[in-house]
């Protein structure tokens, strides 16, 4: 990429009203067509076009802070993690919720596996309890659900992804663990200890090698997902870091900071291990950052209660002329 093409002034979506916790892409849907969800301490979570970052809708009914949203791949439905003690999954045609999952605690993180119309959803937070709920009986208003590996994780669970594998997903967790968990057997495979606070613990949507991207302190991790606990590099960096993203096919990946005094999107060498370019145009810390599916922008939400876009390919497109 020629230094020209890099920078790029960001698209900016505004309409939320507080910090931006989450973001989350669909695959690619027709042609060249994909959406982005973003989650908001404003309760309220919104659906956009993931190219122009044009609104499409707002998910109303949740009664506290979204701390995560995510679609599933083909973006017809869409789930949400509520400080108001429930998750919800939506229809994303009607906007209307449903399921409405009640928790006893804080609910941080959800997933759906990576097939269309999934019928599965997993649920993490303050219970520190993993989650599956069957979404299959439209008949019942509660959907059942069973806990897997009571009593293992002992921090919240902040965030939890599918592997390429439908059958193993991964967790990650206040107490600064990263597991691999095996549905069949109900129980962990593999973990791995990082260092510092976990941020994002996000799959890389730009190839289907499944590799998993985490940010902990001031070092991001890159695993191979589908082989519980095997890393393949982590790189130090002098930031505190919020949030990380991995485009394999260019072999880059892009970090947010994670203070007031590093509202910085920097872009790094996945091989050369440094930093290329450092972008501003945030007012608060990164929460959250990923890569279109189509590999050609990237987003990021933050504190300042945005979501941003930043092309990352040469030549047009989308909006950028």
């Amino acid at each position: 990429m020629s230094k020209e093409a890099t920078k790029v002034v960001p698209l900016t979506c505004h309409g939320h009203s507080r910090p931006v916790p989450h973001i989350n892409f669909s695959s690619i849907v027709n042609e060249d067509q994909y959406y982005i969800i973003s989650a908001c301490k404003d309760m309220n979570p919104m659906l956009r076009d993931g190219v122009t970052g044009d609104w499409i809708g707002t998910f109303l009914g949740h009664k506290g802070a979204v701390w995560q949203a995510r679609l599933s791949s083909d973006a017809t439905l869409a789930a949400t993690a509520s400080a108001d003690f429930s998750a919800k999954v939506w229809d994303t045609h009607t906007g209307e919720a449903l399921h409405t999952l009640s928790h006893n605690h804080i609910v941080r993180a959800v997933a759906f596996p990576n097939q269309p119309q999934p019928q599965i959803l997993v649920t993490g937070g303050m219970e520190k309890k993993l989650r599956i709920f069957d979404l299959s009986s439209a008949t019942s208003a509660t959907p059942p659900s069973y806990e897997i590996g009571a009593g293992v994780h002992t921090g919240t669970i902040k965030s939890i992804v599918w592997a390429s594998d439908p059958n193993i997903l991964i967790t990650a967790a206040e107490d600064k663990k990263i597991r691999w968990w095996d549905l069949r057997q109900q129980s962990t495979i593999g973990e791995y200890e990082v260092e510092g606070a976990v941020g994002t613990c996000e799959m890389d949507n730009t190839s289907s090698d499944g590799t998993l991207s985490v940010a902990a302190g001031k070092s991001v991790y890159f695993f191979n997902s589908s082989s519980p606990g095997s890393l393949i590099k982590s790189v130090k960096t002098p930031y505190d870091i919020a949030s990380v993203a991995l485009h394999s096919g260019q072999r880059k990946f892009v970090t947010g900071g994670s203070s007031q005094n590093d509202t910085w999107v920097r872009v790094w060498d996945f091989d050369e291990e440094k930093e290329l370019e450092t972008n501003k145009g945030h007012h608060g810390p990164i929460w959250s950052v990923s890569f279109s599916p189509d590999g050609k922008l990237y987003a990021t939400g933050s504190e300042d209660g945005t979501v941003k876009l930043w092309k990352f390919t040469t030549g047009p497109y989308g909006l950028w002329k």
